[in-house]
């Protein structure tokens, strides 16, 4: 980029949820960058949650893949690329061009994902490429173009500031979309606008819900069929609006009247016949309504037709794409609406064209020049995988993604890319555990080195602008995979300079046909104003951008597809009773209630729910670059309530197995008020760099949406377990190799500090025989020069070994460690041997006071001691005077819960 000012401040956009939210930064002398909010960006205004303003402290070499290598020899690029393209071409030539297969990623930005579906589908020829967004999005987008004849959604963010009703259900949008749970929470405060949180647990997002809702674990449709039946029963539906604009309604509402009282729904939901009625009531009358829905909704073998009993509420009513009036699906990544309208899923075509449909096979044919464009669609994400297992599909190149932790049946899924005859990753971090499965790993730029364009949950295109020179020999994904197209020869269609060719090509294919719109087989209709219009042709309209200049691509500003004039965006779709379906008219879908795949049995009598935390970001290969991020929950662990810790005999902090009839891990126990008795919920972040038996997707079924492919993730039936051990031990080292030592019989996790690594580890050894095991284990891997502090205690044991009068590594063993060990052990690392922390280290005393305790607001570095301490001084009596006191809490919000907790708890204690 040349050289920049110090104070040069370039904006870019947020790499995590879906927000899409607006970021400016600039490098510091560390060779890092500072961060902080873009408040020109019209998604967040400014405002980042805890993983945004952390972003600085994710950049870097440390950790990262800076060299190509085949079989973990480094090679040159060349080598590498030649390498890919031989075997890639020569298993074609073999088995066919449906034993090659993509498995790419929401974290790819839109030109790296256009390319990349180009060569699978248009020039290998196969459909099979496909998406990390199937496991989060996908029955989304099918639910959409079922009802709407488009993966379309309709509405932005401003609807929610000009709702009367807010339903989110599905979503804790508390921790998994932090701004936009703050633009709802200002709008609550400002507008008085109800909340309704529909959702199995009590999460942070239930702390502005005027109704919360705890369903039953997949009983949504149940839920939403009996509210299409009461607005049906009680005359408080749309008639005009359906009449005019819609098809269905009838055989939607036969199946959705099987719900038609309340104690069914009573019965399927597991809800109060008093909150039942109050939803539905408040649905009824309130005509500026927006229903927000994610994961909870999609992660279901039913979740499509979930969605699509969400949609048949909203059309009953004639609440689509109106201001402050629209169902509202949240993305859960930065481009999974860019890999979808590029044609990132195996099921569709580049710029939402379909397959099967002959005159998009020709156009796409034609643009690209090509004649060996993919006829059907490929394997979808589980199917793939299963197809590697069987050996069907010889090769695979996985994008930016780490699928042997994200997928469900993980164990299963390594020991099928272990058996791949070809594995190609291309990532930007060196360690991951589907890159211990490579063959060829090609290191690609992180964020912050990359450059191009990312698609928002409200269809808003930002750019990502690149902020860092490139570390090592790491290359832009696009490139890569140009690279290796034309070394199969295919070079005159993968020519590109730059990004911005790329996404010019995009927005030219997406006109494709737009100017040749016909009446549908039906006709013409008459509109909402009188006049004739027809059928949409595709929403996904870029013509506006389809010329852009280099700088004018550059300049891009953030704007909301459709553009079909430069610089003039479309904020909202199918407000006006227009749909892109063959009659133009809106599609009711007939769903049914339906268990989920497996139920719960005397042996697993729980049901697991999983999902994201407040700090951490899918498997943690950036967020857990950043301390900060790890100190609020820095273990994997399980969330049960008090009856359930009871019924199995669990204690709070204590290990607990978890078992599915596909494994057992080992997680933390926290008894809470999170979950009602008979379900519990673990995060699913960790893998095994961060953990020895904590992956909890190794739990999971793979149980799948036979729609839209998407698995269960939500409802697996599992048993828990006390796992006793002997000793604990909390060790910090300047280096992450220590697992390479530790035996079977330590369980593990690990977290960065700011200058090292801080593990905790449990075993089944006797506390003095843990401690002579580490003490060796350490004393080794530093070698010569070191000094020992090693004392030996009654209740503890502490060992402590210096390099020229520095800490480089040390360890407190116990049979019951302390929370304020933890605090103390993290600060330690690195300092000197006069360092009156460390000094406590020897007496076997820490120094509260010093300490801030654990971290509870991420976004301005406050602890729990520190809150503690400003409650009791200043006699604080409300969240916003711990707000002024200490600054927690004023920066995404999402820590407001927590410190509303501790209050509660020391107001009673203090009572």
């Amino acid at each position: 980029m040349g050289h920049r000012e110090s104070n040069k401040w370039i904006k870019s956009t947020c790499p995590y949820c879906g927000v899409g939210c607006g970021i400016e930064a600039t490098a510091n002398h560390h060779g890092g960058l500072e961060v902080r909010g873009d408040s020109q960006h019209p998604a967040n205004f400014g405002r980042l949650c805890s993983k945004g303003l952390a972003l600085g402290e994710t950049v870097g070499i440390e950790g990262r893949l800076l060299t190509p290598q085949i079989n973990q020899q480094d090679v040159t690029w060349e080598e590498a690329l030649t390498d890919v393209a031989t075997h890639f071409r020569q298993i074609i030539e073999h088995h066919g061009n449906d034993a090659v297969a993509f498995y790419v990623s929401g974290q790819l930005l839109t030109e790296d994902y256009y390319v990349a579906n180009k060569l699978m589908k248009g020039f290998i020829g196969s459909g099979n490429i496909d998406t990390n967004s199937r496991l989060c999005m996908s029955s989304s987008v099918a639910g959409h173009k079922r009802a709407f004849g488009a993966d379309i959604v309709p509405g932005c963010y401003e609807d929610l500031e000009q709702a009367d009703l807010i339903v989110l259900t599905g979503s804790n949008l508390a921790w998994c979309h932090p701004v936009l749970f703050q633009r709802i929470r200002d709008a609550k405060a400002h507008n008085q606008c109800k909340v309704i949180v529909i959702d199995p647990r009590r999460t942070p997002s239930c702390d502005i819900a005027d109704l919360h809702l705890p369903l039953l674990p997949g009983s949504d449709i149940a839920l939403f069929n009996g509210l299409l039946a009461f607005l049906s029963e009680n005359r408080a539906m749309d008639f005009a609006y359906i009449d005019q604009d819609t098809e269905g309604l009838d055989l939607a509402l036969a199946t959705a009247f099987r719900f038609g009282d309340i104690e069914s729904v009573q019965a399927a939901t597991g809800l109060d016949r008093e909150q039942i009625l109050a939803f539905y009531q408040l649905f009824a009358a309130t005509e500026k309504t927006v229903t927000v829905y994610s994961q909870g909704i999609n992660q279901s073998t039913s979740g499509t037709n979930k969605v699509n009993s969400i949609l048949n509420c909203h059309l009953a009513t004639g609440r689509i794409g109106k201001p402050g009036s629209t169902p509202f699906s949240i993305t859960g990544q930065p481009n999974a609406m860019g890999g979808r309208e590029v044609g990132g899923l195996a099921n569709m075509l580049a710029a939402h064209m379909d397959f099967g449909n002959p005159e998009h096979t020709r156009q796409i044919s034609e643009f690209w020049q090509t004649d060996n464009l993919a006829r059907t669609p490929g394997l979808k994400a589980l199917d793939m995988f299963n197809a590697i297992e069987s050996g069907k599909i010889k090769a695979i190149w996985i994008m930016a993604t780490n699928p042997a932790v994200s997928l469900p049946d993980n164990q299963r899924l390594s020991a099928a890319l272990a058996n791949c005859p070809y594995v190609v990753v291309s990532d930007c971090m060196a360690d991951t555990d589907t890159l211990r499965h490579a063959d060829v790993a090609l290191p690609a730029q992180g964020w912050g080195e990359k450059s191009g364009t990312v698609t928002n949950s409200e269809r808003r295109i930002s750019r990502q602008r690149r902020l860092l020179p490139s570390p090592g020999e790491a290359k832009p994904d696009w490139w890569i995979i140009s690279e290796v197209a034309k070394k199969m020869g295919f070079g005159y269609a993968f020519n590109y300079q730059s990004e911005a060719d790329i996404f010019r090509e995009y927005a030219q294919m997406t006109t494709l046909g737009q100017e040749t719109l016909t009446p549908s087989s039906s006709g013409s209709r008459t509109g909402n104003h009188g006049q004739d219009v027809q059928a949409l042709s595709r929403p996904l309209n870029l013509s506006g951008l389809a010329d852009l200049t280099p700088k004018q691509y550059h300049q891009l500003a953030p704007q909301q597809w459709p553009v079909t004039q430069y610089d003039q965006p479309t904020a909202r779709l199918f407000g006006n009773g227009e749909f892109a379906t063959p009659s133009g008219k809106a599609q009711f879908i007939a769903t049914d209630h339906r268990p989920t795949a497996e139920q719960t049995s005397s042996r697993y009598p729980l049901r697991l729910n999983t999902g994201r935390i407040r700090d951490h970001w899918h498997t943690m290969t950036r967020t857990g670059l950043s301390p900060r991020l790890s100190e609020h929950t820095s273990e994997p662990y399980l969330a049960l309530s008090a009856q359930d810790a009871e019924r199995f005999s669990i204690e709070q902090n204590k290990l607990v197995k978890v078992s599915s009839e596909r494994g057992c891990i080992l997680l933390r126990a926290r008894i809470s008020k999170e979950c009602l008795p008979g379900q519990v919920f673990a995060p699913f972040h960790w893998n095994d760099c961060t953990t020895s038996m904590g992956k909890v997707n190794a739990l999971l079924a793979g149980h799948r949406d036979p729609l839209s492919g998407q698995p269960e993730l939500k409802a697996t039936p599992v048993c828990i377990h006390p796992s006793p051990y002997q000793s604990e031990a909390l060790l910090i080292s300047q280096t992450n190799h220590i697992p390479d030592w530790l035996s079977p019989q330590e369980h593990w996790t690990c977290q960065r500090n700011h200058t090292g690594y801080l593990f905790r580890i449990t075993s089944q050894r006797q506390p003095g025989q843990l401690h002579r095991y580490l003490a060796t284990h350490l004393a080794k891997q530093q070698g010569r020069g070191q000094q020992v502090v090693d004392i030996a205690a009654r209740t503890q044991s502490r060992y402590a070994q210096f390099q020229n009068s520095q800490l480089q590594g040390a360890f407190i063993v116990s049979d019951d460690l302390h929370a304020g060990d933890n605090d103390y052990l993290y600060t330690l690392i690195g300092r000197s041997i006069s360092d009156p922390l460390v000094q406590a280290l020897f007496t076997g005393k820490a120094m509260p006071e010093q300490q801030a305790g654990r971290l509870v607001c991420a976004c301005k570095q406050v602890g729990a001691n520190t809150i503690a301490q400003a409650i009791r001084a200043k006699s604080c009596g409300s969240v916003r005077a711990i707000s002024e006191a200490t600054q927690a809490g004023t920066g995404c919000g999402s820590c407001v819960s927590e410190l509303q907790m501790m209050l509660d708890d020391i107001q009673i204690k203090q009572a």
